[in-house]
């Protein structure tokens, strides 16, 4: 079977102009995953979401493996849904995100007060009854990221088998991995999760509610076999120290 690793990004710039960009935690989390990830096979390919904080979480990782051929495919389809818009649609004053985050980051309850409101704005959208009023609605977004993944599995499973090659002295190498890596967000692990293992949806928002930044999240495929093996691994955070652990 091939192993798939849905990793989360790294820590965004909650508070700040630009949302998306990756904070120094953030960018660090990156690289101390890619050091982690040493001790592995070098992954045969990596795929991304088109996000900028998926690109920068790409980027630090691969900056351990400067060597390495690693191809790079980016794709929508793994992309966060709109966080903005989700909170707008609940809440007007939402709609200059960067003011609304920079004032509730003021807060000694910052994080709890976000969460609260982040809560009731997914419980509206996933609800079903404003679907027409947002830009992607849940049914959407959750059709996007099961597709990316299923087009991706298709692609693969398409393939010449292995990556090996016939050595002159007839001794078969094998050059790399097959495992590959998926760079994206917590919204769409958790829709991928929720797909294989038939969740519903407050399951689902739950257990985004659980991810870390640079948690990696493994699967398993085969032409028959679509399984997860581990959910939400943040170890070599913890390792690192509980500083180091964040959310958003």
């Amino acid at each position: 079977m091939t192993a798939l690793y849905l990793i989360r990004h790294g820590q965004a710039s909650f508070g700040k102009a630009d949302y998306d960009m990756l904070s120094t935690l953030g960018l660090n989390q990156a690289s101390l995953l890619g050091q982690r990830w040493l001790s592995k096979s070098v992954p045969a390919k990596a795929f991304a979401g088109n996000m900028l904080r998926h690109g920068q979480t790409l980027e630090r990782f691969m900056e351990h493996f400067p060597n390495q051929q690693v191809p790079v495919i980016f794709d929508a389809g793994f992309n966060e849904f709109d966080h903005v818009d989700v909170l707008t649609r609940y809440n007007k004053h939402w709609q200059n995100f960067a003011q609304m985050s920079e004032q509730i980051s003021q807060d000694k309850d910052a994080n709890r007060i976000f969460q609260q409101e982040f809560h009731q704005a997914l419980a509206r959208w996933t609800g079903g009854e404003f679907d027409h009023q947002y830009r992607e609605a849940w049914p959407q977004f959750k059709s996007r990221c099961v597709t990316a993944l299923k087009n991706l599995i298709a692609q693969e499973l398409a393939k010449p088998s292995g990556n090996n090659y016939q050595a002159s002295n007839n001794k078969t190498i094998n050059t790399a991995s097959n495992d590959i890596l998926v760079f994206t967000s917590g919204g769409t692990i958790a829709v991928i999760v929720q797909h294989i293992l038939q969740l519903n949806d407050q399951q689902t928002i739950q257990i985004n509610q659980q991810l870390r930044n640079t948690s990696v999240s493994k699967l398993l495929f085969s032409k028959d076999r679509l399984t997860v093996d581990y959910f939400n691994n943040y170890s070599h955070l913890e390792v690192a120290g509980e500083q180091w652990i964040t959310f958003k």
